[in-house]
């Protein structure tokens, strides 16, 4: 089971079955879940994909993923995992639009790239972000990743590849 992450304001902790409504309506959300993945899913496939998360990314260890809670509240999703499309490990999180503009974005990203960095000892992290998603392409530079490729997506659409590598 993947460890329990604590930042300044957040705790990141695995997920209990009791978190599968909270999921739903994130992955639901979409302003959330058109930058994610494929884009916007069926209410039954975001419930399916919840369902994977005990029977085979827990069960099997496959890759570290996370309920993001602050307060007590769940406010978002994070990931690390390795990708074929970027070559490594790549960082996913999402917050709930409740919580956009707080400032809270830099704290799950900065704890997921100290886990991939100590914990699972990659030497560098990689980050996709949709070229499209301006507010989301910000906090990665302000942290410390370099843009190294673009993607371009079968539907037209350009996907940025940023690469965080270890300096110490």
């Amino acid at each position: 089971m993947n460890p329990t992450l604590r930042t300044e304001r957040l705790v990141l902790e695995p997920y209990t079955p009791e978190d599968e409504e909270d999921f739903v309506a994130l992955f639901q959300d979409t302003r959330v879940s058109q930058w994610m993945g494929d884009g916007p899913a069926s209410e039954a496939a975001d419930r399916a994909l919840f369902g994977r998360l005990f029977t085979k990314v827990y069960a099997r260890g496959l890759f570290d993923v996370w309920a993001v809670r602050r307060d007590g509240f769940r406010v978002g999703h994070a990931e690390i995992k390795p990708t074929e499309a970027v070559g490594g490990h790549e960082i996913i999180y999402a917050l709930a639009p409740t919580v956009w503009g707080s400032g809270l974005g830099t704290e799950p990203a900065e704890a997921l790239v100290d886990h991939g960095f100590d914990s699972v000892g990659l030497n560098e992290v990689f980050a996709t972000v949709a070229a499209a998603n301006k507010a989301s392409l910000t906090l990665p530079a302000r942290i410390g990743f370099e843009h190294v490729r673009d993607v371009e997506e079968e539907d037209g659409s350009t996907t940025r590849v940023l690469v965080r590598r270890r300096t110490r």
